[in-house]
């Protein structure tokens, strides 16, 4: 299998890279991240939110998934999720967790490290109240992480729930709510020609602390 990965590139195809110039143009690092997304979200061809995250079992063995970033400010990515799936159980047990950006569109990457907390019921229920419908419903359904019997006992499910809430209110379930990733390092990351990359980390202690940054080597 191994012709199904790309050969290293040649001379000449780094000579046609595309040199992004400078582009560590913002001191923030929440600011730098939330302009980078944007440049992301215009050239992805979807889901320019969507980021790696990474929590460890109770044997200490990383797992990883895609989930969708639903907010960044100055306390941190929220993210939402099923409290009982296997990431909310790893969060429960260790609340901290990673995450990485990728966008090949750009060329770009963006890491954080960092400690994790759950958002409040009222952010929780304002997110859930603007999802669509269906969503809802399979909030409601999907036991998610569990052994699934067959596609046809999950269909069975949203048919039940749909039935239950007619055409009311979908509450949202005690089962699900978001995660806040306080970030105490955040990496920016930008293609270079030849695998000399450039790297900027910005780290601090804890949320009430200055962040210092430092350039790394590729």
């Amino acid at each position: 299998m191994a012709d199904l990965i790309p050969p290293s590139p040649s001379e000449e195809a780094y000579a046609v890279d595309h040199d992004q110039g400078d582009v560590f143009t913002i001191g923030d690092p929440i600011a730098l991240f939330a302009d980078w997304l944007a440049l992301a979200v215009k050239k992805e061809p979807n889901d320019a939110n969507a980021m790696a995250l990474a929590t460890v079992d109770e044997t200490g063995l990383p797992d990883v998934r895609m989930v969708l970033l639903k907010d960044i400010d100055a306390c941190g990515l929220t993210f939402y999720t099923n409290l009982e799936s296997a990431k909310g159980q790893e969060l429960a047990k260790n609340p901290k967790a990673a995450a990485v950006f990728h966008w090949k569109s750009i060329r770009r990457q963006v890491r954080f490290r960092g400690p994790v907390e759950r958002v409040t019921d009222e952010e929780a229920d304002a997110y859930f109240a603007s999802r669509a419908r269906a969503s809802r419903i399979g909030a409601w359904a999907s036991d998610q992480s569990r052994p699934m019997e067959s596609r046809f006992a999950l269909e069975k499910a949203v048919a039940k729930k749909t039935a239950q809430f007619g055409l009311g209110e979908i509450p949202r379930p005690p089962h699900w709510s978001g995660y806040r990733i306080t970030p105490t390092q955040i990496e920016f990351w930008v293609n270079r020609p030849f695998r000399l990359h450039e790297r900027l980390c910005y780290r601090r202690a804890d949320i009430s602390s200055a962040w210092t940054k430092e350039n790394l080597y590729p």
